[in-house]
């Protein structure tokens, strides 16, 4: 369907811009080359983009006043048609809607759940707007996609699926128990679902808890106060996601984990945003997990807090990051108050901008990287070198 969208797309801006030829304006021509049928623009972060038209390999004369206006025309085109909704369910899925009496759909996330065999076999759920309250736990085997209504795929700003629910873990009984949505299980997929544990401030209440291999959470919304996120075990990646809280409320002791594009809202009064509870140091390839938090292209906004509260033998990473606040200029802090729990902690950014950046002092601990170390940690140094294989390349930033 998007792919059929930016064709049509195409086709009209090239028959517009043939409406500005005139023969006075030929001698200013220009030439350029399609090759295979394709427009070819290249991006700075993950082109060159190929856009198809319907042309064959050859050389086309364009005004310059075209050439001019050409890219921004079929670019502003092209994120409108990328910018496609999913308001119907997949071929397949499993249907939950609030309040539903039709037969073969669900009232309840947890009972679409119920209805799945714990098998191999790759299974999909399909969830109509509202706020579903629940306390949802997934362990099935096989594979699994859970996809929210939206009328905007690339961007959490306009889910309209709620799964919401307010217990503390000392009610719980511990942080995983108190996860609003719990995964344990491996080849998980969550699109455009927002998460919340409503309790607030005082204890830990954790919004999502996760624990299992290669999963991906795209365009999500991740609520809380402290401990929203709890990237405990696996490898997981969070992309064009929103994630809020106060305290520590990214963090975890044995997952390794990859955020790229979200927006890091951190409530007013609040602490650090992460807190790497690595204990050890367990080296070795990502594949076997190396522990570590990559984050990537983040936006950070709302109040003030430091970017992490550290244990011994935490590895966070921010790169690229914008700071639309001021945090503290330190940046880091030690996370129990004694000076040896820095001894072999990896607490480094790099390219960090924004109104926020300009008065970084950064802790004595801290590193300010160079392209070249940069360049070390990426997708590849958090989850793993066979990444594409799993992670949704739609939403890869």
């Amino acid at each position: 369907m998007v792919s059929a969208a930016i064709l049509s797309y195409c086709q009209a801006a090239w028959s517009f811009f043939g409406l500005f030829r005139r023969p006075w304006l030929d001698h200013k021509s220009v030439t350029l080359s399609i090759a295979n049928g394709c427009l070819k623009h290249s991006h700075s972060q993950t082109g060159p983009y190929e856009l198809p038209l319907d042309l064959t390999s050859r050389p086309v004369q364009l005004d310059m006043f075209a050439v001019l206006l050409f890219p921004f025309f079929v670019l502003s085109g092209l994120q409108l048609a990328l910018a496609a909704s999913r308001t119907s369910p997949p071929a397949g899925a499993i249907v939950v809607r609030a309040g539903t009496t039709t037969a073969g759909e669900f009232s309840t996330i947890t009972a679409a759940l119920n209805s799945l065999p714990n098998d191999s076999s790759s299974r999909s759920i399909f969830i109509f707007p509202g706020t579903y309250v629940e306390h949802i736990d997934i362990t099935r085997t096989g594979p699994l996609k859970i996809y929210g209504y939206t009328t905007d795929t690339t961007t959490y700003s306009s889910n309209q699926v709620t799964i919401s629910f307010n217990e503390p873990a000392d009610v719980a009984g511990s942080d995983d128990a108190s996860g609003t949505l719990r995964i344990h299980k491996d080849n998980f997929a969550l699109y455009n679902v927002n998460v919340k544990n409503t309790f607030g401030s005082g204890v830990q209440a954790i919004a999502l808890s996760q624990y299992g291999n290669q999963n991906g959470f795209y365009g999500c919304g991740f609520y809380g106060y402290q401990d929203t996120l709890y990237a405990n075990q696996g490898t997981q990646v969070y992309l064009k996601s929103y994630i809020e809280g106060a305290v520590d409320f990214i963090f975890g002791r044995q997952g390794s984990a990859y955020f790229g594009g979200n927006t890091i809202g951190v409530l007013r009064g609040g602490g650090s945003i992460t807190a790497s509870g690595r204990q050890s140091n367990d080296g070795g390839s990502c594949i076997s997990r190396v522990l570590i938090d990559v984050f990537n292209k983040n936006t950070i906004v709302l109040g003030n807090g430091a970017a992490s509260g550290t244990a011994d033998w935490a590895k966070v990473i921010f790169e690229n990051t914008v700071l639309n606040v001021a945090p503290n200029p330190a940046l880091w802090s030690v996370w129990d108050g004694n000076a040896t729990s820095v001894d072999h902690v990896i607490n480094a950014d790099f390219a960090t901008t924004g109104p926020g950046a300009a008065s970084l002092k950064r802790a004595s601990w801290a590193q300010l990287l160079t392209s070249s170390q940069a360049a070390q940690y990426s997708i590849s140094s958090a989850v793993g070198s066979t990444w594409s294989t799993w992670v949704d390349a739609s939403y890869f930033v």
